[in-house]
């Protein structure tokens, strides 16, 4: 959690659950004196192993995803049981449960992240190989070296795997406009709680398109609503907005391309897809109001 957001998300979530690894048996160590429970512990650290993981509001595999946390996460572990792990992860702070399958050792500092929306491991360096695995944007890799194979180049992993070397980009080397990485997501399939490349909703594209920017946001739209940036008067005929304005309505979030354009993952078309903003107050207005607020990042 970013240190700028920590007065303005301890206002906003105090003790929020979603944000707060508490129960009434069971909390966080560093929630002693704040919160009740039977039993305090220490987060054993972990990392996320599979290509993306669902972070369940209930250990269960009926209960519904809150979100998506993606391959390379460092997450914090409170419980295992029974097939299930109950997380926080360092990235944002969502606290979930997680199939304890999807889980692996911090056995090498990542190097790189994934630069593209999607993109294939082979088993080795040639792309003829049958595919090992798929990774989405954002996933953090260790690279311990390179190969070329007809003129393509790979990226080498301590696994033996291998990812094309121009689909990834090293660590601390952020994209200049968070914008044009959400543009990138565009066609992307719209999924409830996602959070990768594919499939993805309309606050987890902003966090997502921010991360790659190398900014760290929240991940609800609520909590974007209320920390990103700084709120915005866009003026009575909302003409003030500009490309990367933040707009929101109560449980949704849309990015401004450009004064007239936003882009956003949403349930009428179901993918990540362009909507003229008037046409979308319009469109949105009739079922569930006007903006709620605006935020300039």
């Amino acid at each position: 959690m970013l240190q700028h957001q920590a007065s303005r998300v301890a206002d906003l979530t105090a003790r929020d659950a979603r944000l707060h690894a508490f129960r009434s048996d069971l909390a966080d160590i560093r929630l002693k004196g704040e919160v009740a429970a039977d039993r305090f512990v220490a987060g054993r650290p972990a990392r996320i192993s599979a290509t993306v993981a669902d972070l369940r509001k209930a250990p269960r595999p009926d209960a519904g995803v809150n979100t998506q946390a993606l391959f390379g996460d460092d997450v914090l572990v409170f419980e295992d049981a029974e097939g299930w792990a109950w997380i926080q992860s360092e990235r944002d702070g969502y606290v979930g449960y997680v199939a304890d399958t999807v889980l692996g050792g911090r056995d090498h500092a990542p190097t790189h992240v994934v630069s593209v929306p999607r993109t294939f491991l082979y088993p080795g360096p040639d792309l003829r190989l049958p595919l090992s695995g798929q990774l989405s944007m954002g996933s953090a890799l260790t690279v311990t070296g390179a190969a070329e194979t007809s003129g393509t180049h790979y990226a080498l992993l301590p696994s033996g795997e291998a990812v094309i070397s121009g689909h990834i980009r090293p660590l601390g080397e952020p994209a200049a406009d968070y914008v044009a990485v959400a543009e990138a997501f565009l066609g992307t399939p719209y999924l409830w709680g996602g959070a990768s490349g594919f499939g993805i909703d309309c606050s987890g594209l902003v966090q997502l398109a921010m991360h790659m920017a190398g900014r760290q946001v929240l991940r609800d739209s609520d909590m974007q609503a209320a920390t990103i940036g700084e709120p915005l008067d866009p003026g009575p005929d909302l003409a003030g907005l500009r490309r990367g304005d933040l707009v929101f309505w109560k449980g949704h979030v849309a990015v401004m391309t450009d004064p007239e354009t936003m882009i956003h993952a949403n349930g009428h078309t179901m993918l990540v897809s362009r909507e003229g903003f008037r046409q979308a107050l319009a469109r949105i207005g009739d079922l569930y109001g006007g903006p709620t607020g605006f935020r300039r990042p």
